[in-house]
């Protein structure tokens, strides 16, 4: 069996992208972390990594490889912090991921803050619009923001927030085709949709009265910010998340239509392997996320 501690010199040299970096950070010659890769490749019978005196990079085995290190590396911190009851100050890595918008919209203004809230945490932020399997790929916790419920996965969920979607549109817009008065009034209108196959909005009164509507598909996209850029090119009306439009509203590059109806709500969920929450830096990290993400 290869040398465990190879595992996290690997480790380290990939999460610091080259080994002088990591040599840095654990204290050691660059030399002997090289010595070790090498020992580790040759245990293992496979190259991890391709490096050269210009280029650094990860082989395909090594990718796969590094996630069940790492993974590896925070089942071992979890046991070493269950036996040291280490309670005290939420110390290492935290790995976290989550979609390009969510990241961009909720976690950017927030993850330097928890950063400087715990000095001994080591914030990792992997953005990624594909599909995750968070306990394969070694991650503490994602951040999801979703329409619809989430499946059971197996993993712990924590509900943290909602949000109401907005009506809106570009004043060019209302101007030549009108202010609609109530909902029945969108079925007149150029609607920017998600999907062709949508039925359109279920709109919901703040007296807690629903009705559904379906205005005419002018635009359809899967991205929301796609479907801001083009409710301020003029082309419809769409449904944005509040933290999507809200600066837009208060500049007027957009208008917000029928204040007293929402169309559905984006709900906000952090989920996290059982056994990875028992770390204090993860918990620490949920905490402050659930908190901070709560407010909106």
């Amino acid at each position: 069996m290869a040398n465990l501690n190879d595992f996290t010199f690997f480790v380290h040299v990939v999460d610091h992208k080259g080994f002088a970096p990591a040599a840095r950070a654990l204290n050691l010659p660059k030399s002997t972390l090289s010595k070790r890769l090498a020992i580790l490749e040759q245990d293992l019978g496979v190259r991890l990594i391709n490096r050269t005196s210009r280029r650094f990079s990860v082989t395909e085995t090594g990718e796969d490889f590094y996630r069940h290190a790492a993974a590896m590396l925070i089942e071992a911190e979890a046991a070493e912090n269950i036996v040291k009851g280490r309670l005290a100050e939420p110390s290492g890595a935290v790995r976290i991921t989550a979609s390009v918008p969510t990241a961009q919209l909720s976690l950017a203004p927030l993850l330097p803050e928890l950063a400087l809230a715990y000095p001994k945490l080591r914030v990792i932020l992997h953005a990624t619009d594909r599909f995750v399997d968070i306990v394969q790929e070694g991650f503490d916790l994602a951040v999801r923001d979703h329409f619809a419920p989430l499946p059971d996965s197996g993993l712990v969920q924590r509900r943290v927030g909602s949000q109401a979607k907005m009506l809106v549109a570009a004043s060019v817009y209302l101007h030549q085709r009108g202010m609609p008065l109530g909902p029945a009034d969108l079925a007149q209108h150029d609607g920017l949709m998600t999907s062709l196959t949508s039925d359109g909005w279920v709109m919901e009164h703040a007296d807690g009265a629903s009705v559904e509507v379906s205005p005419k598909p002018r635009f359809v996209a899967d991205e929301s910010r796609v479907l801001r850029e083009a409710a301020m090119a003029g082309l419809g009306i769409t449904t944005l998340p509040g933290k999507l439009c809200q600066d837009e509203i208060a500049s007027g590059a957009l208008v917000r239509i029928l204040p007293e109806w929402t169309a559905g709500k984006v709900m906000t969920t952090i989920l996290m392997p059982h056994r990875r929450g028992q770390l204090p830096s993860v918990r620490a990290t949920v905490d402050f996320l659930a908190a901070r993400l709560g407010e909106g």
